[in-house]
């Protein structure tokens, strides 16, 4: 069937997997952040917009941002927080990365403490965070993990999407991640809310295969959306439908709805080009 041309008006943006190659790229010799000043009164404090601007954006995304991020976390400050809080790891599904209330149990900061079951301590070949950092990132999760503070949004719409239009992934990604700008009504959700397609053929004569998925709201965060394909992705041209199905539809808890971003409802295209 013919697919009209996608156009996509969203903003684009386990662990905290940080520098490449163990560079230690935004940390000091004593493993503190640029500009902190340690144990003794620096700027680092146990709230998300405090470890997002001293931790994830200077140290973890060196690397955990776009296409290729490891194990396919972006940690960049438009995904972040939907990619962690009540997202199961990668490594090991069993485990989320941020259990909200439960630092230890948290992947996150197994990763950070050098004590989780698979890989090594993060940030990968040091300098590794200070205790100080450490410390607040373990509060803030044991706060409730609690959302960035910004200001009210009335309508319902995707803040942000993983993967995000137009990546090339070199591998198959375990889900696709919703951040959304206000909380979903979780009672209207089920596997027909949104549709992965496989798409195959010319820009002219496209067809569309769909691909069965599972979706699901993250523990602790309700303004997020995880949608799991039960198949991994075989290497092709994909892109995510948001249905109109007037029962199962993605809106809000007042009741608004998603508004499809395009004429055809597709949030994202992204391409998988694993290697063997």
């Amino acid at each position: 069937m013919r697919l009209a041309r996608l156009s996509v008006f969203v903003a684009i943006g386990s662990t905290c997997l940080a520098a490449c190659a163990g560079s230690g790229a935004g940390l000091d010799s004593n493993g503190l952040p640029l500009g902190s000043e340690g144990a003794t009164g620096g700027p680092i404090t146990a709230t998300f917009e405090s470890i997002q601007a001293n931790v994830f954006t200077p140290i973890c995304s060196v690397c955990h941002a776009g296409g290729a991020a490891p194990e396919g976390l972006r940690l960049d400050a438009t995904d972040s927080y939907a990619n962690l809080v009540g997202v199961p790891s990668t490594e090991v599904p069993s485990i989320l990365r941020v259990k909200p209330g439960d630092p230890d149990n948290s992947y996150l900061v197994q990763k950070i403490e050098g004590h989780a079951a698979v890989g090594v301590r993060m940030p990968y070949g040091g300098p590794y965070l200070d205790q100080t950092t450490i410390d607040a990132i373990r509060q803030w999760i044991s706060d409730g993990a609690m959302q960035p503070t910004t200001a009210t949004v009335r309508e319902l719409a995707i803040a942000s999407v993983a993967p995000a239009p137009g990546d090339v992934l070199r591998g198959p990604p375990a889900r696709i991640i919703l951040a959304l700008t206000r909380e979903l009504d979780v009672t209207r959700l089920d596997s027909s809310s949104v549709r992965l397609e496989r798409l195959t053929g010319t820009p002219d004569e496209t067809t569309a295969t769909a691909v069965p998925v599972d979706v699901a709201v993250p523990v602790g965060n309700s303004m997020a959306l995880l949608i799991t394909p039960r198949r991994t992705l075989e290497n092709g041209r994909y892109w995510l439908i948001v249905t109109e199905a007037p029962d199962t539809g993605l809106s809000d808890i007042s009741g608004v709805r998603l508004r499809p971003p395009a004429e055809n409802g597709a949030i994202t295209t992204f391409t998988v080009e694993a290697t063997p």
